[in-house]
Formats: structure tokens, sequence, C-alpha cells
């Protein structure tokens, strides 16, 4: 299978796609200004108590406070807890871990209202983005993620991934890890640290555990409340977890981003530095690699798939649910449970798709065409758990009912990803009317005009759709030949799948967009 991934930086947001043999399977997108990211810890505040619920509501920063149940304590939080306490009484130096004696481990049936008083200060970690109308979940069991290893503070611990098959290589990692640990930090051991030697698991363990130490000097200074460490771009966290050696590309366009992706990939795997690309094409990245595409194909309420059957995908708050329907492949002769099947099996295909797709979580019901002969279902639950393997959520798939429905429970970490597919009238954007097309030319030559006399912009590139792209470059005179005659060589004409049909954009050599909309195109 060929992997790339794509990364889109834009001044305001930034934006990932994972293709697998140029097919979009996962995408993911944050706006520069996001508060939160899974990984960051955070000095808060106790606000309120619930016993009730036996959680308590969190002071971290956010519009709505933050959750902290009981059972997301750790066991290891009186160790925990005692640390935080003796870092913020002294203020002038951080303790060392390795002088914390063993504690007792939390009881799993206490009461929260035990642990805390409001007011009282806590050391949390992100565990699920807000979502919603919910706030982030928290956790108090702090851990800090590497490509091979996972460390956390406070235990003592070696656990191995499961998915690692072989008792043997099982032990050799556990022994090793054992041997080489320091004092008070548990280890768990990741599916990608399988036969790797121990120069480079060492190396990663100690950088983990400096990560720990580096970042809680800022306990010291910190003021309530307060953002103590943050976890790594998206782009890298998305690399750290979904990185291996099936990665033919890695493209760029921006050289801040890329610096950041070499200098991890030329760590966690030298020999593949040279996979990671700047991308410098005129085009829009994802119009070059067909996201755009797929992006506005994938995410709408009706999916389609295999020879005119589709999807209708609709979100609740409680739940996903998905309706699979054959199209126009109810007329074909091969009978009714051979169509059945054959569809449903194309269609948990897009289904295993747009689960990652979406970045899907809670409860999905999938309702499948239905199918007479039990063998058939449990061929279609089968293939479906195949097709979910390599999902790296986590997920859990009930067998099919005798009602053709699959319950699919898939773990929620982030908001569900979607899109509004239908856009706005591409000529009058939503407001009725229009000046004649005809005029537009003659107005966007008018905006030229502005960016290179009234704000002295003599290079820059101007984004429209792709329609008016070719009408302005056509003909050996064309519009665009012009245009540069009379303003500036520097003129730049860039066809952009995402605008509208009398949409613009200006930007400068920086990729700053220049101000320049009013209503003068579209009124």
């Amino acid at each position: 299978m060929n992997s790339e991934l794509v990364i889109d930086v834009r001044p305001n947001e930034i934006s990932i796609a994972v293709l697998e043999d140029k097919k979009l399977v996962e995408f993911q997108k944050e706006a520069h200004n996001i508060s939160f990211s899974v990984g960051d810890i955070y000095l808060g505040k106790i606000k309120k108590l619930m016993p009730g619920l036996n959680a308590a509501f969190v002071d971290v920063g956010y519009k709505k406070d933050a959750f902290l149940h009981y059972q997301d304590l750790g066991a290891n939080f009186n160790r925990m807890d005692k640390f935080l306490k003796a870092t913020l009484s002294d203020k002038k130096k951080v303790p060392s871990i390795n002088k914390f004696a063993h504690l007792p481990e939390t009881a799993k049936e206490g009461s929260i209202a035990d642990i805390f008083k409001q007011g009282d200060e806590v050391l949390v970690q992100i565990a699920k983005e807000p979502i919603s109308t919910k706030g982030p979940r928290l956790t108090s069991e702090i851990s800090f993620a590497g490509r091979y290893l996972v460390v956390i503070p406070f235990g003592d611990k070696v656990s191995v991934s499961q998915k690692i098959q072989s008792g043997e290589e099982r032990l050799r990692l556990k022994q090793l890890i054992q041997s080489i640990k320091p004092k008070n930090f548990a280890v768990i051991v990741r599916t990608s640290a399988e036969g790797k030697r121990v120069a480079e698991l060492d190396l990663e363990l100690k950088t983990l555990v400096k990560r720990w130490d580096d970042n809680m000097t800022k306990l010291l200074k910190a003021k309530l409340p307060s953002l103590i460490y943050e976890e790594t771009g998206r782009a890298v966290a998305l690399l750290r977890d979904i990185f291996n050696p099936s990665f033919q590309n890695i493209h760029i366009n921006d050289p801040d981003v890329f610096n950041e992706v070499h200098d991890y990939v030329s760590q966690i795997a030298p020999e593949c530095a040279k996979i990671v690309e700047l991308y410098k094409g005129e085009l829009p990245i994802f119009d070059n690699f067909a996201v755009t595409k797929q992006i506005k194909s994938g995410f709408g309420k009706i999916v389609t798939f295999k020879s005119g059957a589709y999807l209708i995908i609709e979100h609740t708050e409680a739940m996903h649910v998905v309706d699979v329907n054959s199209g126009n492949r109810s007329k074909s002769s091969i009978g009714q449970e051979n169509t059945a099947i054959d569809v449903n099996m194309a269609a948990a295909e897009e289904i295993a798709r747009q689960l990652r797709l979406r970045d899907m979580g809670g409860i999905i019901v999938v309702d499948f065409i239905d199918m007479r002969e039990s063998d058939n279902r449990q061929k279609l639950f089968d293939y479906m758990c195949t097709l979910m393997a390599n999902d790296r959520a986590k997920h859990n798939i009930l067998p099919i009912s005798k009602f053709g429905l699959l319950q699919i429970t898939r773990q929620r970490v982030r908001p569900f990803m979607d899109f509004v597919t239908a856009e706005v009238c591409p000529t009058c954007f939503g407001k009725g009317e229009i000046k004649s097309s005809i005029l537009f030319t003659d107005d966007l030559e008018k905006k030229i005009k502005d960016v290179v006399e009234t704000l002295k912009v003599k290079k820059f590139k101007l984004h429209v759709h792709p329609y008016i792209a070719a009408f302005v470059k056509q003909g050996i005179f064309s519009l665009k030949w012009k245009w540069k005659m009379k303003y500036s060589m520097g003129i730049h004409i860039i066809p952009d799948q995402s605008l509208g049909f009398l949409e613009y954009k200006f930007f400068d050599m920086d990729k700053e967009e220049l101000d320049m909309k009013d209503d003068s195109l579209s009124a």
C-alpha cells in the first residue's frame, strides 16, 4: 500500500490529509488559535465538586470547565498529589521524582469529595478535546508518548503491547525496559518497538523522562490556571502515531512545518528523511494532490461508492446512523441475495473509510441491506472486522442482528469531523442578485490596479475559480497577458477549486492574504 501525507498550512489553520493509494482515508483540520490538544498538561483549580457524578469540574482556562472523574485520577494519584504540593510549597526547586516513596494506590471505589475540596490545585492532562456542549475530559494519570514508548511518572510497571504477537519478543522488550528505566516511572511499550535495538529505546526513554523534568520546572512560576506542557504540533503528533515504512511521501507547503517534520523523521527513521518534501507548486497543495475534490465528495450526507450504490450518513447528539442503499443496483439480474451481499461488502469498505475520515466516535449504527442467509451475515461481519483492524481508534463491533443492523462503538477523542458540502450559490453568494458576470473581469482588473498602485504590491498571486482562471488565460493575447503588460509582470493567476465561481483572493509572495474584499463583485 502506498501511503502519503499531505499537509496544507494556511494563515489561520492547518489541514492534514492521509492518502492510501491516492485515496483519502484520514483528514484533520485545526485552527491555529485552538486552545486545547489531547496530551496538553495544565495546572488547574477545582471549581466545583459533583458528588452525585463522583467527579469535579476543573478550571484550566477554557470557557467551559473541564471534567475530571474519580476513575480518571489514576492509581498513583496520591504520589502525584504529594509531588505537586511539595513543588508548590517550595517554589525554589522541583523535587526529584526518585525521592518519593511508595504510597497506597487510589481506592477504586472512593469518593471525589474525599480527595479534593473547592479551590484545590491539581495537575491534569487533556484526555478528550471539547465535544459539542461538553468541556474537555481530563485525567490525572500524566503520560508522555513517544514513537516506541509511553512514559507514566509515579508508576513502576512495564507493559508491552498485546499486538506484538511473539511471546519471546514481548518478554525481551519487557526485560530490556525494566533494566534501563529510571525509578518511579512506568513504561508502556508500543507495537512499533517490535524488533528495535536497546540503543533506540534507551534514547527515546531518556528523551521522554527529560521532557517530564524540563516541563515540571514551569510549576515554580505557574499561575492558576496555567499550561505546563504543550503536545507536539498536530502534524508531528499524527505522524508519531501512524508513521510506518509504507509511507512513500510527505508533502508540506510551509517551510517551518517542513523543518519540524523533517527533524522528527530524521530522529525516528533517518533513512526516511528524504521522503519529506517541501511543496513549491503554484496550485494549492490540496488541489495538486486531488484532496479538495475528495473532501467535497466524501463529507456529504450522501456518499456514493460502487455502481450507483450509496450511503446516507446522519449525525445526532447520541449516535451516528448509516443507511446502505443499493441505488440502481436493484435492477441487477444476479438475484436479491447476491445483490445484497455484493452491495453490503462494498459498503463495508466505504464505511470503514468514513469512520476514519470523519473521525466518527461513540455509537455508530449501520443499516445494511437485509440478507436472509446467516452465512452471508457472518461473512459481512467478519469482513467488517478485518477492515477495521487497522483503525487506530479503540472500537468494538457487535454481530449483525436479524434486522440487518450492525452496531459499532468507537473511541471518541476529538469532535466529529464534518463539512457542509453544499455551496452557497457561486454567482450571488446567497444574496439572490448579481452584477452581470461579463463585468466580473472588469471589476477584477480594478482590484489588481488597487493592489499595484495603492498597496504598492508588484508581485502577488490571484486565486480564482478554475473556470475564471481558464478564461483569463485563454488565447495568445489573454487577459492575463494584458494585465501583466499594463500593471505588473509579477501577477500570477492560480486556479483554486475551493473558491466559488465569482470568488477571489489576493496573496502576496509570503502567502499572506491581502484584504481586498468588498461587495462590488457580487452586489
